[in-house]
């Protein structure tokens, strides 16, 4: 018998996770000099951080420690239950070299139990995506192999689109180098990022203005979706209005989509920003990147 968990650096939505019964694992941030744990919305104070953010704070993420994840997953060995542990990009943290540490010494005291991590090789909803496919997998009664099977295929499918407000949240999250940052800044370029086979960002597009950069991710939405019977997630970090009519654009042209609105959490958020939009969605391959530049 095995359980299936998640992180919260998969952003699925804490009433859609306690639907699935899928246990999420907090992943922590801190600022203002306090550290807290994101939970999916369930507590989340994104007035506060977002407010926070543009008033000068500069947020921060953190691995877990080997000796939280040993509390994490422990409680399930002791029941003798395996666990597949289905996660965000390991291309995106060193947390999973903490994880490996911890299963090491698990290992040794519960040599008759597992734990299968399958890496998304995205992040945000990209990794909530198939975090949530994985779920109904396995309240269907598939086991862990046919999952993994499934979820292998259903990776390369995931797209992953997203234009941020501010290059120098990505510059000081070290996802993209100073130079390109200030550069960026000063052309006022908006570069729409994706997520490669790798599970790690890159430049899709250099577009010149947020509005032109909006409608080009939208007509790639529109041309791309496939997927319909999944959900099409369009994502705002704390500006909804502009979120609202990015998605009113795909559902005039794609009227089949099934579109869900939702909220930066601030994990994800500490790296991109106030004002990012993002869109994840099922299409045919996952989006090939302009170049290597991150």
């Amino acid at each position: 018998m095995s359980v299936l968990i998640c992180d919260a650096d998969g952003e699925l939505w804490y009433t859609r996770a306690e639907e699935l019964g899928l246990y999420s694992i907090a992943m922590p941030y801190s600022y203002g000099g306090n550290v807290y744990y994101y939970d999916l919305g369930k507590n989340t104070d994104f007035r506060a951080f977002y407010d926070a953010v543009r008033g000068g704070e500069i947020p921060k993420t953190m691995a877990l420690n080997p000796e939280e994840y040993v509390q994490i997953l422990e409680p399930y060995f002791e029941k003798g239950e395996d666990v597949l542990y289905v996660s965000f990009s390991h291309a995106m943290s060193g947390t999973f070299d903490h994880l490996n540490t911890a299963l090491e010494q698990l290992q040794q005291k519960y040599p008759d139990r597992k734990c299968t991590v399958f890496d998304t090789k995205s992040i945000c909803l990209g990794a909530g995506i198939q975090m949530e496919y994985a779920a109904e997998l396995k309240n269907s009664g598939a086991s862990d192999d046919e999952i993994i099977e499934k979820l292998t295929s259903f990776r390369d499918r995931v797209a992953v689109y997203f234009v941020v407000d501010d290059l120098m949240h990505l510059k000081r999250g070290g996802r993209l180098s100073g130079i390109a940052a200030f550069a960026g800044t000063l052309l006022s370029l908006k570069p729409m990022l994706t997520v490669d086979e790798k599970g790690s960002l890159k430049v899709f597009e250099k577009i010149t203005g947020k509005k032109k950069a909006l409608r080009k991710m939208a007509d790639h939405v529109i041309a791309e979706l496939t997927g319909t019977e999944f959900n099409v997630y369009v994502l705002d970090a704390d500006c909804p209005e502009e979120g609202d009519a990015f998605a009113a654009m795909i559902k005039e042209a794609r009227p089949e989509a099934k579109i869900v609105r939702q909220t930066v959490g601030p994990v994800i958020g500490s790296h991109c920003g106030p004002g990012t939009i993002g869109v994840i969605f099922i299409a045919d391959s996952r989006p090939v990147p302009l170049s290597a530049e991150q």
